[in-house]
């Protein structure tokens, strides 16, 4: 069986990191909506036995998803550029997908005139086993950060 060529992986691994950042946000959502029942939930009083039991489920549920949440690729930064000095509109990319623990990959999107290349890098605590670019650089900064490369 032959090996998938790297383009093929890279779009493949965008394909997943999108997918996690959707489910990243559906969790997020999930989470608002228990903390809200929650904060009712407290604000209404000492419960009775069966609202202390809900209450009860209510809170291990909101640190189950705390914990999935911060597994999440949810730390997210795009840096665009000019891969090549005649090639205009800043078509090139590198975008940083990390989760809360600095783990995740970087993806790059090299332009040319003739061609378009893909590359993924992962990351572990924040760093790379492959040379990051400068480029890749400032998106992992950034994303680490949450401040706009």
């Amino acid at each position: 069986m032959d090996r998938p060529d790297p383009e093929t992986l890279a779009w493949i691994a965008a394909a997943v990191a999108l997918l996690a950042l959707l489910l990243a946000a559906v969790a997020w959502r999930r989470l608002r909506v228990l903390d809200r029942q929650v904060r009712r939930l407290v604000a209404a009083g000492a419960p009775t036995t069966p609202e202390a039991d809900r209450l009860t489920a209510v809170e291990e549920e909101t640190v189950r998803l705390r914990a999935e949440l911060s597994q999440a690729l949810r730390h997210v930064a795009v840096v665009r550029y000019d891969a090549f000095g005649d090639m205009g509109g800043r078509l090139s990319f590198s975008a940083a997908l990390l989760d809360d623990a600095g783990d995740g990959m970087v993806v790059s999107s090299i332009h040319a005139r003739g061609e378009s290349r893909t590359y993924a890098k992962g990351i572990v605590d924040g760093g790379s086993d492959v040379v990051l670019t400068p480029e890749e650089r400032q998106a992992l900064d950034a994303a680490r950060t949450g401040e706009a490369g």
